[in-house]
């Protein structure tokens, strides 16, 4: 899910930048100007758009756009990246009619890891105090990659909270599904692949540092999102999301075979994705559901026939969106015809809850 990510806006496959930065006025600014700029940006972005929830799991950030008059759709994100992930079409959806709420989970963004084990269901428990604090009643629920999962189990979890569904490339069928399907050789040769390409953590001894190393010059500007996946360790250094792949259990190749065939054994948060089993939990599907599902010749999740077998279970509730020749980001391949489905998908949204 977080391998191979590579268009993690870029920011995973920076491996070394200038001191200076150029910009569209070919004027040159020394990087800790920008860096300055890219902190007040920051701080300002998080005054208009930045809330924090406290839940029995602890501090839960999350970001909001738009009109509470809206139909409020809570957004997951996938592993490795945050509330930000939205920041590239929130404000199409805003101006569609929705409500935006993107939530930091556990390790991402500027939520803690709790101190005792927790899992995407505790994930779901955080997202119904936000909604309560908030005084929403029922909201959509949606994700990309585990940020799905953790819809599907809010759904699980809280069904009658739930006007609809959108499911970018996970959480419509259990994860492990086509792992499960290989023998040893195959499976051990597919998660080679997937690590091949991995690039290691690092550690610095500053923000600074940690900004100077994975910001991009060609995208130019001070780049100031970066500061969300730029976060402090235990020991007082830098990196980006410092934790989250221990808590994935996916640092090593061989931890991520655990996951597959030994959930159980693993630690919460990594069996809870595991275990979750998205056939039992729509097997009495009441609202509607938008699928997005990208097919690829190396797709993470080849799940095509298994999502077009539950779209049949319930036709009347279940649209099968697929994106031939895309990679497991689609809203960043495909913006204009992500944002095309899940805001055509509002309209059914209003239509089958009877709102205006």
């Amino acid at each position: 899910m977080l391998l191979k990510l590579t268009t993690l806006l870029t920011i995973l496959l920076v491996c070394k930048i200038p001191i200076l930065a150029q910009q569209k006025s070919d004027t040159i600014i020394p990087l800790k100007t920008l860096f300055q700029e890219a902190k007040s940006e920051f701080s300002h972005f998080e005054k208009v758009h930045g809330h924090v929830t406290l839940t029995p799991n602890g501090r839960m950030h999350y970001l909001t756009w738009g009109n509470r008059s809206g139909i409020p759709l809570v957004w997951s994100h996938g592993s490795l990246t945050n509330a930000f992930e939205v920041l590239p079409f929130v404000d199409q959806l805003v101006k569609a009619g929705y409500y935006v709420i993107a939530i930091d989970y556990y390790g991402h963004g500027q939520t803690p890891i709790p101190d005792h084990e927790v899992s995407l269901y505790h994930i779901a428990d955080d997202i119904k105090c936000i909604l309560d604090e908030l005084k929403i009643r029922k909201t959509v629920i949606g994700g990309w990659s585990r940020g799905a999962m953790v819809s599907t189990a809010f759904y699980d979890t809280y069904p009658d909270r739930v006007l609809g569904i959108i499911l970018e490339d996970g959480g419509s069928v259990s994860s492990n599904t086509y792992y499960h399907k290989m023998d040893s050789a195959q499976l051990t040769q597919r998660i080679d692949q997937l690590f091949k390409d991995r690039l290691q953590e690092q550690i610095f001894n500053s923000e600074f540092e940690t900004y100077q190393a994975y910001y991009d010059p060609a995208e130019k500007g001070n780049q100031f999102s970066l500061l969300a996946w730029i976060r402090p360790t235990k020991n007082g250094k830098w990196a980006l999301s410092p934790g989250v792949l221990q808590l994935l259990h996916m640092q090593t190749p061989e931890q991520f075979l655990e996951n597959i065939l030994y959930p159980t054994r693993m630690p919460l948060f990594a069996e809870s994705m595991a275990i979750l089993e998205p056939k039992i939990i729509y097997r009495n599907l009441s609202v509607p559901l938008l699928i997005i599902d990208p097919t690829h010749s190396d797709d993470l999740f080849p799940f095509e026939t298994e999502n077009a077998r539950l779209q049949k279970q319930h036709p009347a509730l279940i649209e099968h969106k697929i994106y031939p020749n895309t990679g497991h980001n689609v809203h960043y391949e495909h913006p204009d015809q992500f944002l095309k489905d899940v805001i055509n998908f509002l309209k059914r949204i209003k239509q089958y809850n009877h709102l205006r």
